[in-house]
């Protein structure tokens, strides 16, 4: 089933977006946290509040050695949430996925910037990669184009991983990436407000209200 979750730790864009969308949980990452001044201790509960206990959360560890990360991910997994531990897929990362792994600790790839690179760390048993799609296109590569065919490699080889690709400019860039076949998504909340932007829709409702009301005045539909 496909997932959506929101790339914030604004609580107000997070119960906004939470009573209009299904929306799976949030991903964050340390300078999410930091711009929001807001600790885990604070933000977890105040989310499971707003979309549910069972609502996943991913928490990047901020540890710099693989044995410390592991540490990190086991105390982050005694925490009574759905945690999905990120870490990042570099070689130090990636030996510690592998550890990670052999104790069943759900684990996100991230700071993905090439096909090859989020490859290694589906084979090193990622439960989601996370291609960071317009930082790619910022230094001259394809965003877009590396989700395809990556998305492409974990077909043909019947990785398990999902895609979960981030980093987003424009809502054409949602959409491509969505035609690739993901499995899941995140989104800034300003991206996500783009979606239901669109410049007919306005004029179209208004045109329905003034053509009712022009005949039934303030008398509701099943009133008529």
């Amino acid at each position: 089933m496909f997932e959506l979750y929101l790339d914030t730790a604004d609580l107000g864009q997070i119960a906004r977006f939470g009573a209009s969308l299904p929306v799976r949980g949030i991903t964050t990452n340390p300078s999410i946290l930091a711009k929001a001044n807001s600790g885990l201790a604070e933000l977890l509960p105040k989310v499971a509040e707003v979309l549910g206990k069972e609502a996943r959360i991913h928490v990047q560890v901020v540890s710099e050695s693989a044995d410390a990360m592991v540490k990190e991910a086991l105390s982050l997994q005694e925490l009574p949430y759905d945690i999905v531990v990120k870490v990042p897929a570099t070689e130090t990362g990636l030996t510690a996925i592998r550890q990670m792994k052999a104790r069943n600790i759900p684990v996100l790839a991230t700071a993905i910037y090439s096909v090859q690179q989020g490859f290694l760390a589906a084979l090193c048993g990622a439960d989601y990669l996370a291609p960071y799609v317009n930082r790619i296109d910022a230094i001259g590569a394809n965003g877009v184009g590396v989700v395809a065919d990556l998305q492409h490699l974990l077909d043909r080889h019947h990785l398990a991983s999902k895609l979960l690709p981030a980093s987003f400019k424009n809502t054409q860039q949602v959409l491509e990436v969505l035609k690739a076949g993901v499995a899941s998504i995140t989104l800034p909340a300003d991206i996500a407000a783009e979606l239901f932007a669109h410049p007919s829709v306005e004029p179209a409702v208004n045109r329905f209200s003034q053509d009712w009301q022009a005949v039934f005045g303030q008398t509701l539909s099943f009133e008529s």
